[in-house]
């Protein structure tokens, strides 16, 4: 121990003592202070007078808190020395204030608890808690000192994470700080009088911006017109492509209704450069001069003008305005407003249709008013594609089984009477006559004759066919799909024809001169497979109403023998009107049909006979089954990406299936190959969409 150590001790007590005496003497002197961290003493209050000279620290708060009914916890790790002197007495809060700031020169602070005040390193005082831990920043303005307090903050208008960055210099190094952008809050542990510092550096940063929404209220121009303008000319409408996520530092948006512009910038300097251009763009032009060209992005120029004419029909022709007269009477003079008639300047509307635009004549007014119109007509219209689901199952069964017998062998005998008999049942390729003049003809299944030589009737000659057995039993089965898909503007028209244009004759007549004819015939020509045509109408809610008309038909019999007049079509159409949600499958016809022939011929008399009957009859049974159905689907495309989506999936699978095709191999012939479409590429996104085109003189 230092050869010193008792004479501080001594010292330590003595001043001790002293401040006893001091605490024990009423007060002599009234002190009055109006600083927030060191109070004044109040009337009747105790005073301490402080005299520490390289005094240990537990020591002096023994001292100081005695008097304050403070109960003290040291960490072991708090050791030294202060030195705390005062010419005259202070309060006793104030004492306690002095006695903080001296230990925080040393690296300790104080961490008040609940009936006791801890005395910890300064590294340490944010892991154990403080003072006004909460969100009550009331009462973090009334906590002083050099005392360590948590203090939550939460922002209303600034970005906590943001503020962060801005304040995390202005706290002690040892301490914390940390926002959380869950609910926009800032954490901060650190000495009273710094967080009350902060408190007031937060409450004036964290105010609603002054530049919030702003209308700016045109009285010439238009607004659609100069906000388009604006947004081209200001860098500051256009996202940082190097932080994407942050918004534009001004927003320009337009009310067509009144005719304003609705703003709001980060700075006052923006919106003040954006007031100075529109003020000189507001301003009036000559009453029968002012044209305008409006270019049109998705409306067609031809139809908005028909109906923007049909809108200034109605306009009133004539216009009151007030005038003021004066009349003089000797020496007095009287003045009075009167109102006066005037012709409204002329309105004209013309369409450009190489440009796609509108040539406007119309005073300031009016063309507002038609901007306004014409800013909601021209937006992109909806597309749909209508797949339609054409599904045909048939099934047809026939059957046939008979003996015919046949004897014709009188026909060789010149003289005497001749015999010939037999039984024919059945058409072409079914009866024993036609067989016996062209085997050829027999139809499909097991035929079983029995061929005695030929006959001859005139100058043909037959077979002598004497008996005939045919047995046949058929099955046939059909399964067709057809899936046209077309894609068309909402409220227009789309039709796709999937077939043959096929000749009809629909007149001849012939015409005889000089023993020469020449013959001549009409001739239309008509198409003949799937024809799809539908018009559809999209509903706000989603809803797509669609007029269809969809046919099928086919030509019958389906062969190259038939001339052109004998033409037969097989058809089925549909013509309806029906609603369905966008995606939804609705069925809007079918077929289903089921015919079933029996014929059953015999000899009349022998057929009847029981087993031996057979042998005399021909039974064919028949029954064609079909089932058809027509569905559709639409899918609204609200806009590009979805029609790209769409495209790219069939653009994809076609060409898929040219691949598969070019890459067949048989073993034996190599593949030949072929063109195949290049891969789809979808259309990038631009950054920053292009300004429509505004109006212009």
């Amino acid at each position: 121990m230092p050869a010193n150590a008792p004479r501080l001790s001594q010292l330590s007590l003595a001043c001790a003592l002293a401040c006893s005496l001091a605490l024990a003497s009423p007060l002599t002197t009234l002190a009055q202070g109006t600083a927030p961290a060191a109070p004044a003493a109040k009337s009747g209050e105790d005073q301490i007078t402080l005299n520490f000279v390289n005094a240990d620290i537990p020591s002096v708060a023994k001292a100081i808190g005695g008097p304050l009914g403070k109960t003290f916890i040291f960490d072991p790790n708090v050791t030294g020395s202060v030195n705390i002197v005062s010419d005259k007495p202070v309060s006793k809060d104030l004492a306690y204030h002095i006695f903080l700031a001296a230990i925080r020169l040393q690296g300790f602070t104080a961490v008040e608890g609940n009936g006791f005040v801890k005395i910890v390193k300064e590294a340490d005082a944010k892991l154990t808690g403080g003072a006004n831990d909460g969100k009550d920043a009331k009462s973090a303005s009334q906590v002083m000192g050099d005392r360590i307090i948590t203090q939550v903050f939460q922002l209303q208008n600034e970005s906590a994470a943001q503020l962060a960055t801005v304040l995390r210099p202005l706290i002690s190094p040892n301490n914390y700080l940390a926002a959380y952008p869950g609910n926009n809050t800032l954490v901060i542990t650190d000495y009273a009088e710094n967080v009350r510092r902060i408190s007031r550096i937060i409450a004036s940063i964290d105010v609603p911006a002054s530049t919030d929404v702003q209308v700016i209220r045109l009285q010439y121009a238009s607004a659609v017109d100069v906000g388009n303008l604006l947004q081209r000319l200001m860098p500051e409408t256009n996202v940082n492509p190097a932080s994407p996520g942050t918004p534009p530092k001004l927003v320009i948006g337009v009310d067509p209704r009144s005719n304003s512009l609705l703003v709001r910038a980060d700075s006052p300097a923006i919106t003040t450069r954006l007031k100075a251009l529109v003020a000189g763009m507001d301003i009036p032009t000559a009453a029968n001069g002012n044209i305008h060209v409006v270019y049109l992005r998705n409306a067609e120029a031809t139809k908005l003008a028909e109906t923007l004419r049909s809108l200034m029909a109605g306009e009133q022709k004539s216009v009151t305005q007030p005038t003021t007269t004066t009349a003089t009477a000797g020496t007095a003079t009287a003045s009075g407003t009167t109102q006066q008639t005037v012709a409204a300047p002329a309105s004209t509307i013309q369409a450009y249709a190489a440009t796609n635009s509108l040539v406007i004549t119309a005073p300031d007014h009016v063309y507002n008013s038609l901007r306004a119109v014409i800013d909601k007509l021209d937006t992109r219209r909806a597309q749909v594609a209508i797949e339609a689901l054409i599904v045909e199952v048939s099934t047809t069964m026939a059957t046939e089984f008979g003996i015919q017998w046949q004897d014709l062998s009188g026909l060789n005998r010149t003289n005497g009477a001749q015999i010939i008999g037999g039984t024919n049942f059945g058409g072409p390729g079914q009866n024993i006559i036609s067989s016996a003049a062209n085997l050829a003809t027999l139809g499909q299944g097991l035929n079983l004759g029995i061929v005695r030589g030929t006959v001859k009737i005139g100058d043909t000659e037959f077979l002598s066919l004497g008996a005939l057995a045919r047995a046949f039993e058929g099955d046939t089965r059909a399964n067709i799909l057809s899936k046209p898909v077309i894609t068309t503007l909402d409220n227009e028209e789309g039709k796709i024809i999937v077939g043959q244009n096929v000749p009809f004759v629909t007149g001849s007549f012939t015409q005889t001169a000089n023993s020469s004819t020449n013959p001549f015939q009409t001739i239309e020509r008509r198409d003949i497979g799937l024809t799809l045509k539908v018009t559809p109408q999209v509903a706000e809610g989603g809803a797509v109403k669609m007029k269809v008309f969809q046919e099928v038909s086919s030509v019958a019999p389906a062969n190259n023998t038939v001339k052109s007049a004998d033409l037969i079509t097989n058809k089925r159409s549909i013509e309806n009107t029906v609603l369905v949600d966008d995606g939804d499958i609705v069925v809007i016809g079918g077929l289903i049909s089921d015919d079933t022939k029996n014929n059953d011929t015999q000899v009349p008399i022998l057929g009847d006979i029981p087993v031996l009957g057979n042998l005399f009859k021909y039974k064919s049974k028949s029954r064609d089954k079909t089932n058809l159905m027509v569905f559709l689907r639409p899918v609204v495309l609200r806009d590009g990406k979805a029609a790209a989506q769409l495209t790219g999936e069939r653009y994809e699978y076609i060409r898929n299936q040219q691949g598969a095709f070019n890459k067949e191999n048989s073993g034996v012939l190599a593949p030949l190959g072929g063109a195949e479409l290049p891969a789809f590429t979808a259309p990038a996104a631009a950054s920053t969409a292009p300004a429509p085109k505004a109006g212009g003189k």
